[in-house]
């Protein structure tokens, strides 16, 4: 139970952190945006064609593919995280040759500092030469600040990301209900669950919660919208396959979204705990990579299992999320009344 409370009490640390980070820090939500890019770019990639077209399915060249992917994590990073923050595209594409071999954590810090130091050189070199010398210096800043920050991500967020996984296995079905809850609350909240996950560098069976939770809250946000009668009718659609494409509607109705996505999640990441579904993909904490990743490290059939009663868990998670909220409202329009007739 101590390491559950543990686990649960560094998660929560981890996303008040980065939080503020995507809140208030210079650009930080553009940080965290494309750092969630490079995981799908990287991660993703890899685990559905290294693990499923080439080791699964022997399709040599495929697997291949997936294998340069997830060995590009640090240039990927940087470049994108660069490019969010609006450098130009030569420092980025600079920076992100320099980084060959470091790991997709020293990548995001590095590439946003960058995107804090490029503006500024760009001013300060003379017109004409700017590229050229901005190359050359960029080039080996980023490769300094990748390598002095990996022995920090390694003793940091990495051992963070060992206790969360350590209690998922210690614990695993009340593990997976407050992991699959909290991520997939993160996963509707414009603080990415991608970037958060491939932060901490989640594998094996926490990794494998939090993206069954990811799927299964899916469902959940599709009866949310249409029994709260949110958004248009496209909207329905939309937030099922990127929650953040409705982030107005999220943002005017968080109560009711996020109460129903902590129950969906949760009962997700339980059916994912029960299954043992395990994931060793990190960063794929989002609808259609949570659902297609685990198919690189699970039999099909036990992932089809959980895919198709995690999406019944999501569904009961909605409906009893909004049964909760309307109930609320309804009670204090009757307590208004009671008020009203009282004066």
């Amino acid at each position: 139970m101590f390491s559950v409370v543990k686990g649960l009490s560094l998660l929560v640390l981890t996303l008040l952190v980065f939080s503020i980070f995507s809140l208030k820090a210079k650009k930080g939500d553009k940080a965290m945006s494309g750092l969630a890019g490079a995981a799908v770019a990287t991660f993703l990639v890899e685990a559905v064609h290294k693990y499923i077209s080439g080791d699964f399915l022997g399709l040599d060249f495929l697997g291949e593919v997936g294998l340069s992917s997830g060995s590009m994590g640090g240039v990927i990073a940087i470049i994108l995280v660069s490019l969010n923050m609006g450098v130009n595209p030569i420092y980025s594409a600079v920076a992100g040759a320099a980084m060959s071999g470091l790991d997709i954590l020293p990548g995001f810090i590095a590439g946003y500092i960058i995107g804090i130091l490029a503006p500024y050189l760009e001013k300060i070199l003379p017109k004409g030469l700017d590229i050229i010398l901005g190359a050359l210096l960029i080039a080996p800043i980023a490769r300094i600040i990748g390598t002095l920050s990996t022995p920090v991500v390694d003793s940091t967020l990495h051992s963070i990301g060992e206790m969360i996984q350590m209690s998922a296995t210690q614990s695993p079905i009340l593990m997976g209900f407050f992991l699959g809850g909290i991520m997939k609350i993160m996963c509707t909240s414009p603080l990415s669950s991608m970037a958060l996950t491939a932060m901490l560098g989640l594998e094996g069976l926490a990794m494998g919660i939090a993206s069954i939770a990811s799927f299964a809250g899916a469902f959940t946000n599709f009866i949310v919208f249409r029994r709260l009668k949110l958004g248009e009718k496209g909207s329905t659609l939309a937030v099922m396959l990127e929650p953040l494409t409705q982030a107005d509607i999220i943002t005017k109705n968080p109560l009711p979204i996020y109460i129903s996505d902590f129950i969906g999640g949760g009962l997700g990441g339980i059916i994912a705990a029960y299954l043992g579904i395990v994931n060793n993909a990190p960063g794929t904490a989002s609808p259609i990579p949570g659902m297609l990743a685990p198919f690189g490290f699970n039999e099909p059939s036990i992932v089809l299992l959980a895919l198709g009663v995690s999406a019944i868990g999501g569904i009961i998670g909605g409906y009893i999320g909004t049964y909760i909220y309307i109930s609320y409202k309804k009670l204090r329009a009757n307590n208004r009344k009671r008020k009203l007739v009282l004066d």
